[in-house]
């Protein structure tokens, strides 16, 4: 079966390519490289032993898609990861975010639609949930408004499935994510990040590696145990592994609903302190970190109730945070040699 993986090329969508290919899926990757380097198809390749069909593809532009669902017209499933992702920008660029993420998204479902069958798998985010009044956060957890420009177009992607799954012959199920960190056990993938990582992984293990002066932690009065904002963190590859089941699922025609939801996460919450203190026990470095004030769109706490994808998936987060860490730190030295 053929699978169309958009922004295949990006962190978490090189992993998923992996775990497809390890799956016996033909997989097309489409990405504009606006994030990412082609280098990551050749890290693909060497873990996989497999060519891996790509088209470096804006799917902003309207034609361009049309077209490539013309030539590809045998595509059996879409894993939809293409989009701008970053907190921060999206509050500093909010048109950008909407084009990029809205229009992409729009363009995919007018060829899906048009399909007798269409199986789509998106890529959601935590922070559809806003900040959450209990945790860990289950499915049923009521959406708040968006703290980011980012958080509200995983928002409006999301009502956009929906109302199209409605009235369409299309299946989906949507994943939402809490902090995918970490890097392939082979060191071949990992996470790219263009300039300034906007993540917290990438800026602990640059300054680590001495390419960042300090970490800047935002804020340390938070209302949490040691002031500092606390996150879901799972390991690249077993969010990886999450995509594929979800698709086997729809696939095999296991979904129970035209639309369903997920959360994937560990279940876990650590704070930004206990990441760094965990950084520096993997690598045996002591990281310098300043406190600064926090940042807008920034929420408290958010960790994920895994029990429906533990359950109706049979999927379970595998790796520690100790281990993440140890990957991430792992692949930082060896793009760094």
């Amino acid at each position: 079966m053929k699978i169309l993986v958009t922004g295949g090329l990006g962190f978490i969508g090189s992993h998923t390519v992996v775990e497809l290919q390890n799956e016996g899926f033909e997989v097309v990757i489409v990405d504009n490289l606006s994030n990412t380097s082609l280098s990551v198809l050749d890290g693909i390749q060497n873990i996989t032993g497999k060519i891996t069909a790509f088209e470096k593809l804006d799917l902003r532009e309207k034609d361009k898609v049309q077209d490539f669902f013309k030539r590809h017209h045998d595509i059996s499933g879409v894993i939809h990861f293409a989009a701008s992702k970053a907190v921060g920008e999206s509050v500093e660029n909010p048109l950008l975010y909407y084009e990029n993420n809205i229009n992409a998204l729009v363009y995919i479902l007018q060829e899906l639609q048009q399909k007798p069958e269409a199986n789509f798998i998106f890529s959601s985010s935590c922070t559809v949930y806003g900040q959450a009044e209990t945790m860990p956060i289950t499915e049923n957890a009521s959406i708040q408004t968006a703290m980011s420009p980012y958080g509200n177009t995983k928002q409006i992607g999301e009502e956009i499935i929906t109302d199209t799954a409605k009235v369409t012959n299309v299946n989906a199920i949507l994943l939402r994510y809490f902090n995918p960190i970490g890097a392939h056990p082979s060191t071949e993938i990992g996470e790219l990040p263009i300039g300034v990582p906007q993540n917290l992984v990438p800026f602990i293990t640059q300054t680590g590696f001495g390419l960042r002066k300090e970490l800047a932690v935002y804020g340390d009065d938070y209302p949490t145990p040691d002031g500092t904002a606390v996150r879901d963190y799972i390991h690249v590859v077993d969010l990886a592994k999450a995509h594929v089941i979800a698709l086997q699922r729809l696939l095999n025609k296991k979904n129970t609903a035209k639309v369903e939801t997920f959360n994937l996460g560990t279940g876990t919450g650590s704070s930004v302190l206990e990441v760094i203190h965990t950084f520096e026990k993997v690598s045996g470095k002591k990281l310098p970190y300043k406190i600064v004030g926090r940042r807008e769109g920034d929420i408290t706490s958010a960790y994920a109730n895994t029990d429906k994808a533990n359950t109706v998936l049979g999927w379970k987060a595998q790796s520690t945070l100790e281990e993440a860490m140890a990957s991430a730190w792992k692949w930082e030295q060896k793009i760094r040699k």
